[in-house]
């Protein structure tokens, strides 16, 4: 009975005596895999991306500015503007039972900022001390804003990462002191890093207790109210409940500020939480076409080995017969064709995963996790199982329709045949 060794020897004897038609279609199946493998991670390399960049904004929110409210419903001329004020935050906080959190907030980029070293530019963001909570911003000196400082009128502010280098340049900046339009502010924090690449805009700004603001730097215009904010921004009780909170909040808005809540146009905001949803549903949408892509890719290349297998078998006839005719059982027969469609299948795959990960791998290196909205793609478990079952099967059809042909010869019609 022939041993396993010696059947593996026959079946790469058998693949290097036809080097190129066995590498052609190895290498066709090795670019499906690699190429489905390396679609799929740079697919996900965007959906972690933006996962990152809704992260770094902060969790479940929901903001708000303010809107336009139309004289006739369903036109847009004759439009008055209404603006969000403080009350409105402290009404959807005492009315609203289904959100959890909310903030308000005012932001000016004109206001000159000078400490006695540099001067910057930037926004002043007049925020309360629960905006941490809110929105990403981790400290990484001193502390934050506090209740205490609302409170109390203090003139403190919080830099961050990049104005505290860029007004105290090689200098510590937590207990330094910062002019606001000649006004000074005593520094009591540092933000951390927020967002990536080149995208500075939040990490070059400063944050003042809100009620400072609204006494020092109110938003100014006609008609403007006097508690007036930018931005109103808020965090349903439950992720799943962000279109009940919107709800809530647009009755709590429309009641104050005099207009139907179901009036089209009104409400200008932005729910990140939809937004994410969306997201990712396009990206589930990009994996299930790619995969199939990456599949009928496989099929393909399995019927290449079928086709090179069957000619393999035509080839081969005579030394079929030969063998049969000394001894060879149509079991073993039928187990060297199979074992040989198999190899080159399972070869070829592993090589393309092999390189897809090593491409992938270099990716990372080269470009980090630098840029806005995309992280390198990274070899993906669930596609490289995939990829290995869909490999399986196809070695297994392209394996065992040939070998069947084979084992069924009758060796003295195997040996007449030329």
């Amino acid at each position: 009975m022939q041993s396993l060794g010696d059947t593996l020897g026959q079946v790469f004897l058998a693949i290097r005596a036809n080097k190129l038609r066995s590498f052609l279609t190895m290498f066709g199946i090795a670019w499906g895999v690699g190429s489905l493998l390396l679609l799929v991670g740079v697919g996900e390399g965007f959906r972690s991306g933006q996962k990152r960049e809704f992260a770094s904004l902060g969790n479940d929110l929901i903001m708000m500015w303010g809107g336009n409210i139309p004289a006739v419903p369903g036109q847009h001329t004759g439009m008055s503007p209404y603006y969000l004020t403080v009350s409105d935050a402290e009404a959807i906080r005492a009315q609203a039972a289904d959100v959890r959190d909310v903030t308000d907030l005012i932001q000016r980029g004109d206001i000159k900022q000078q400490s006695m070293y540099e001067t910057a530019g930037g926004q002043v963001m007049g925020v309360q001390p629960n905006y941490q909570g809110i929105r990403f911003l981790p400290i990484a000196e001193g502390r934050f804003l506090s209740d205490s400082d609302m409170r109390d009128h203090n003139r403190v502010a919080v830099l961050g990462q990049k104005s505290a280098t860029l007004l105290f340049p090689g200098r510590p900046a937590v207990g330094g002191y910062l002019l606001l339009n000649g006004t000074r502010f005593e520094v009591v924090g540092i933000a951390g890093k927020v967002g990536f690449g080149n995208n500075d805009e939040q990490n070059q700004q400063v944050y003042i207790p809100l009620t400072v603001m609204l006494e020092m730097f109110p938003l100014k215009g006609y008609d403007v109210p006097r508690d007036a904010v930018d931005s109103i921004q808020y965090q349903p009780r439950i992720r799943g409940d962000n279109v009940i909170a919107k709800h809530e909040v647009h009755a709590i808005i429309a009641r104050r500020h005099g207009f139907e809540p179901n009036a089209p146009d009104v409400f200008n905001e932005w729910d990140t939480i939809n937004a994410q949803q969306m997201v990712g549903k396009i990206f589930d949408a990009m994996d299930v076409f790619l995969g199939g892509v990456g599949l009928v890719t496989l099929a393909l290349g399995a019927v290449g080995i079928v086709n090179i297998m069957l000619v393999s078998v035509t080839e081969r006839t005579r030394e079929i017969g030969l063998r049969k005719a000394l001894g060879a059982t149509s079991r073993s027969i039928l187990f060297q064709f199979f074992l040989e469609g198999l190899t080159l299948t399972a070869v070829s795959g592993l090589i393309g995963i092999g390189g897809s990960a090593l491409f992938m791998w270099v990716l990372q290196r080269a470009v980090g996790n630098g840029l806005q909205g995309f992280d390198p793609p990274r070899l993906q478990p669930w596609t490289a199982a995939l990829a290995l079952g869909s490999l399986s099967i196809c070695g297994i059809v392209a394996g065992l329709y040939p070998a069947n042909q084979a084992a069924a010869l009758e060796p003295v019609e195997a040996l007449r045949r030329e």
